[in-house]
Order: C-alpha cells, then structure tokens, then sequence
C-alpha cells in the first residue's frame, strides 16, 4: 500500500509540475467547489472558481449582477474571467454550469487542461440545491419551471456538451468528496505524468 500511495504522489506531482490545470466541469451542486478545493490541497496547487472572479471584477454575487444586468451580462463577464486563466499555470479550476455552452469558453478551457466533468443524476442536484443555504444567493433560475423541470430540461440541454469537452468523469451521485477526489487522482496516476490525452 505503502509503494502505490508513494507511486500516486510523484506521478500527481509530475503531472502538476508540467503547469498543467485541472478544469472541473459539470451542472450546479455536482461538487465542484467542495471537491475542487480538496483536489487543489492535495497537489498543493491554487484552487480557482471562475464564479468568484466575475464577482471580484464585478463587486456583486452572481444573483445580485444578474437582476441588475441580466444573464447576458453575466456570461460577457463569465468570458472575460475564463479569458483570464491562460495567464495561470498549474491550478484547479471550478467553471460555471453554464460556461461550456459558449464555445469561446469551451475551446479555452478544452486548451488549457484536463477536463473533468462531475455528473449527478436530476434527483441528486436537485436535493442538494434545496439544502444547500448558498443556492438563493450563488445560483438565480434561468427560468420561471420549477426546480426540478428546470435541472431535468437543462441538463438535457448541457449534458452532450459535458460529455464532448470531458477526458474524465466522476459521478458525485456515488461517490462522496474523498472518493470522487481519489478517483481523479487514480486518472492522474494512470496518465503517468505524461499529460492530458491530444494536448
């Protein structure tokens, strides 16, 4: 046990230190902050959520600027900051739900890592939004549905984008932070330092 945790270590670390970034992709609440945080602590690299650096360059949460400017403003402001990650060297990366249906955005993202979609069935998503405190203030509808016709429309929407950009998924539905993390560290692992496929 003691040699595969030493072999997973070096070959993460290879990997990072060829500057690479890890881009998470994937809907609302599959784990993208929770997991992308404790992926970032375990390769001792930055953790980024493009959502925080509109709000920085903005001044507002996300639901605040998008009932004072609407969702076309916000997804001006959302390219803008994926623009801004080509400057960044090896880092993890949380991306908006959304962010991928621009194709600007998904040519840069596609670029400059390794993407890694997080998936979650509707019932999961939708479970967690309600539970969730954040969601009233970091996650405004894009529509008048309910919730749940809402995620399900949408996500049949996103999900063949995902699944195009995506080199590796994880389905947070079954699998809890430590695990999802650990599975992408395992992809990592089996890469052998040599890089993200077709980069």
């Amino acid at each position: 046990m003691a040699i595969n945790e030493q072999s997973t270590i070096i070959n993460e670390k290879d990997f990072m230190s060829r500057g690479k970034k890890i881009i998470l992709i994937g809907y609302r609440c599959t784990g993208k902050t929770s997991i992308g945080k404790r992926l970032a602590g375990r390769l001792g690299v930055p953790f980024i959520d493009t959502d925080r650096l509109v709000e920085a360059a903005t001044g507002k949460t996300i639901k605040a600027l998008i009932e004072a400017r609407g969702w076309v403003f916000f997804r001006e402001k959302e390219r803008e900051a994926i623009a801004t990650l080509t400057s960044l060297e090896k880092s993890v990366i949380a991306t908006g739900g959304g962010a991928v249906m621009d194709k600007e955005n998904a040519a840069i993202l596609k670029k400059e890592g390794l993407v890694i979609w997080l998936v979650a069935d509707e019932d999961t998503i939708v479970e967690r939004m309600l539970a969730d405190a954040a969601t009233a203030e970091q996650r405004p509808s894009f529509s008048t549905d309910d919730l749940g016709k809402e995620t399900r429309d949408t996500l049949s929407i996103r999900t063949p984008v995902y699944s195009r950009l995506a080199d590796f998924s994880v389905d947070t539905g079954l699998s809890g932070i430590d695990e999802s993390v650990g599975k992408i560290l395992h992809f990592l692992t089996e890469l052998g330092g040599s890089g993200p496929p077709g980069r």
